[in-house]
């Protein structure tokens, strides 16, 4: 394994939780443990990207969001990572085939908030994602409603596990994916930048 890359054997069941984390916040704290427990992960990877392809404003300086990651996480099981730098991906189709090549036998697990959900369609080669990885969706103030009517949710809607069935996720088949409901924490980085609180 290449250096700086995090560890995963053969089997692991690793979930992705990828974004600008600009800035990091409990909110992204508080979605990973529930993830972690509710999904049976073995780790949660934060995968600090380097900008958002759907976002016209550049996030703040890679380092200096990876150093506000590592700063704020308190979990042994959350790994901090600037994969994408690394590998030079842009977009999660890519991200994921560079993962598929870098960790061969790893059950990877993409999580998102039900907020990306709504958007997904969105997404460069969206249906490609859906088809390659269980995807975990964590509910997010506000947007319940409009990830379950979502066109990627419509379209891969007998791939959906119930919400009792969230641990069986990492290990199911794709298409599949399962909607979870956890205690809402009401951050967003956007509020958070917006306070003037991250400069």
């Amino acid at each position: 394994m290449r250096t700086g890359f995090p560890m995963a054997g053969r089997g692991q069941k690793i979930g992705l939780l990828g974004g600008s984390f600009d800035p990091p916040h409990a909110g992204h704290l508080h979605i990973t443990r529930a993830a972690l427990t509710r999904f049976g992960l073995d780790q949660v990877w934060w995968l600090v990207s380097p900008g958002n392809p759907l976002k016209a404003r550049g996030p703040a300086p890679l380092e200096k969001r990876l150093a506000a990651c590592r700063a704020l996480v308190d979990h042994p099981r959350i790994r901090v990572t600037d994969f994408e730098a690394r590998v030079g991906t842009r977009y999660t189709a890519e991200t994921l085939t560079a993962l598929f090549r870098h960790y061969p036998g790893v059950r990877f697990t993409w999580l998102m908030g039900a907020d990306n959900l709504a958007s997904f369609h969105r997404w460069d080669r969206w249906s490609t994602i859906m088809a390659s990885l269980p995807v975990g969706v964590i509910a997010r103030p506000g947007d319940r409603i409009s990830a379950r009517l979502s066109p990627a949710a419509n379209r891969f809607r007998t791939a959906q596990l119930r919400g009792r069935e969230s641990h069986r996720l990492p290990m199911a088949p794709p298409p599949a994916w399962c909607f979870i409901n956890v205690p809402m924490v009401d951050l967003s980085s956007t509020a958070i930048r917006a306070q003037g609180a991250w400069a």
